[in-house]
């Protein structure tokens, strides 16, 4: 991700890069992608990149 350590949910941005969530769930960014390209973790495409909403992240860890 970047140097920037985030203390609170709400810190995070609203949109989210795959490298940033694997980051955030301690996964490498191979297992990331899966998450994504399986459907297990909804995202959104803009332009050429890979987008997960915050909201999206936080259900998908309330759910497993």
């Amino acid at each position: 991700m970047n140097d920037k350590h985030y203390t609170d949910w709400n810190e995070l941005p609203l949109t989210l890069t795959v490298m940033q969530v694997a980051d955030i769930l301690g996964i490498g960014r191979h297992a990331a992608y899966h998450l994504v390209q399986s459907g297990q973790l909804p995202s959104i495409k803009i332009g050429k990149q890979i987008r997960i909403y915050r909201g999206t992240l936080e259900n998908y860890l309330e759910q497993n």
